[in-house]
């Protein structure tokens, strides 16, 4: 078999895939605020995690759901695309449209932005379940991180 040394390389293809998934993250996060309607508050979150980006993201953490007047655990963790650095975040905010506590736990659709330079760091969720379950939260960043993309993230309760 030979090999056609002129033959244009793939990095092109490549290219064109990054600027879709970027296309693609980019109208999550426009997409999901934008869908949450006219949402009911359930309840509140608090969230703590850290996130490490380089085009692609990972996150792992913890919070805890404040619902009907009792306090439950999670674990939260995620795999994504967009954004660039390390930071640790907390986060507070609101839950919407949660009618039943076992809606609250699976997997959720996150657009994010943000950024954290040291001390100094901010930004804002939006996670949506299959169920219909929005959080809005607000956050606080430490760390060296850029962040805008969107990320599929699963929550569990301890």
């Amino acid at each position: 078999m030979r090999m056609n040394l002129w033959r244009k390389p793939r990095i092109r293809h490549v290219g064109r895939r990054r600027l879709m998934l970027s296309l693609c993250s980019l109208g999550l996060i426009l997409a999901v605020p934008a869908d949450a309607g006219n949402p009911t508050p359930s309840g509140t979150v608090e969230i703590s995690q850290v996130q490490i980006a380089f085009i692609g993201s990972g996150n792992l953490g913890g919070g805890r759901l404040h619902y009907q007047g009792k306090s439950y655990s999670f674990t939260v963790g995620g795999l994504g695309i967009g954004g660039f650095g390390i930071s640790k975040m907390e986060a507070v905010g609101t839950v919407y449209d949660l009618n039943r506590l076992s809606d609250f736990a699976g997997a959720y659709i996150q657009g994010r932005y943000g950024f954290a330079a040291g001390e100094a760091g901010a930004g804002e969720l939006w996670l949506k379940n299959a169920s219909g379950v929005v959080l809005q939260l607000k956050t606080k960043r430490q760390g060296l991180a850029l962040s805008l993309g969107g990320d599929a993230v699963y929550i569990d309760f301890d």
